[in-house]
């Protein structure tokens, strides 16, 4: 009878374990708190339906994908404890960061813990320069959109009085500072190159310099918020320059805290995924969930497609094989289209083209659909 027992338990055991070991951790680091809480919420919902869509279809190589969050609340230093936390509870991948000043060190620590990095939304040119094998991400680089605004602003704003506002930080100060050099780089010039501080609210100062300089537009680098008060307060001392940004503007919340002045606001970003025949089922699932998928969500679900294709071609969940087979240039198939990337983990085929925020029919102010030429 002990014999059979002993034998139950160690039976059971065995199954436990076996369970244990079906699954593939995925880490989601994103800033669910926080000024840029909505850019967590896009790339986070994202992920979670890629991963129910993929375990729904069987898993990959026959294990369930498990998802953990860890909110980075836009701190590199609370960004670094949850990669630390990802990597004692044995993640194998991390969709994220969002923020390209947290994305750089949340990297350090995964790569010496083994684990591979997919940012849908970090742009910053460090971020994959570092020589770090673990870097990958699904959007282009702030020098591939900077070429597209300054090119831009060359164009249409020839001859006009253009000013550069940036947030600081690695994404808002090397966006404008790569718009800047291929706006010179064009024969363009600016009359003001400013610094402000992410979470800063009163930017009447500012504005005013803006006014007594006769600025004709503002190109900005930086996130929704600070991009919406200062619009807003633009606006309200009678400054009716336009307003340009790049991608860190691309949620509905901008117009939001922009106001009726956002309307005309130029802004970079990446062809509209939406709009791709083969992300057709997926924008619908979303849908069905009164879900939106603007922004950073499909290009998020793209990542958890190309972590399951990588893992399945290489029978691996082991972060440094995943990361070799991608590095190789094949193309993966996703909802954004197809992507492949060079040895240092950049998409092979960056695209950006100018939108412009508009009132639509039912009084939003958006920029779907709203290309311009």
């Amino acid at each position: 009878m002990k014999t059979l027992m002993a034998m139950s338990v160690a039976l059971g055991a065995l199954m436990l374990a076996g369970a244990a070991q079906a699954e593939i951790k995925i880490g989601v680091v994103v800033p669910v708190t926080g000024p840029n809480a909505a850019f967590g919420a896009q790339i986070k919902t994202g992920a979670t339906q890629a991963i129910a869509d993929i375990n729904k279809a069987g898993g990959v190589n026959g294990e369930k994908l498990v998802m953990t969050v860890g909110d980075d609340a836009s701190d590199p230093k609370q960004g670094v404890s949850v990669a630390n936390k990802f990597a004692s509870e044995g993640v194998k991948a991390v969709v994220g960061a969002f923020n390209s000043g947290v994305s750089i060190p949340v990297s350090d620590v995964l790569q010496e813990a083994g684990i591979i990095e997919i940012s849908p939304a970090s742009t910053a040119i460090k971020y994959t320069e570092r020589g770090n094998w673990n870097t990958f991400r699904t959007c282009g680089r702030d020098d591939q959109q900077g070429a597209v605004a300054g090119a831009y602003l060359a164009d249409k704003f020839k001859g006009k009085k253009i000013a550069f506002v940036h947030d600081k930080t690695p994404y808002g100060r090397g966006l404008a500072d790569e718009t800047l050099k291929a706006l010179k780089a064009k024969g363009g010039t600016n009359v003001i190159f400013e610094g402000i501080n992410p979470g800063e609210k009163d930017f009447s100062s500012l504005v005013s310099k803006l006014k007594q300089a006769g600025i004709d537009v503002v190109y900005f680098g930086g996130l929704y918020t600070e991009a919406g008060l200062l619009i807003r307060q633009m606006r309200d001392q009678g400054l009716a320059a336009p307003l340009m940004g790049g991608d860190g503007i691309a949620d509905r919340e901008f117009s939001q805290v922009g106001g009726p002045g956002s309307d005309g606001t130029l802004m970079t970003f990446s062809p509209d995924a939406r709009k791709n025949p083969k992300a057709k089922a997926t924008i619908d699932s979303f849908k069905a969930m009164n879900f939106d998928p603007e922004g950073y969500t499909l290009y998020s679900y793209a990542a958890v497609q190309i972590l399951k294709q990588a893992m399945e071609a290489t029978k691996s969940s082991d972060g440094q094989k995943i990361a070799t087979y991608m590095q190789q240039g094949k193309p993966f198939d996703t909802v954004i289209g197809d992507i492949s990337y060079d040895k240092k983990g950049d998409i092979t085929r960056p695209d950006y083209v100018m939108y412009m925020w508009k009132k639509g029919a039912d009084g939003a102010i958006n920029y779907a659909g709203n290309e311009v030429p």
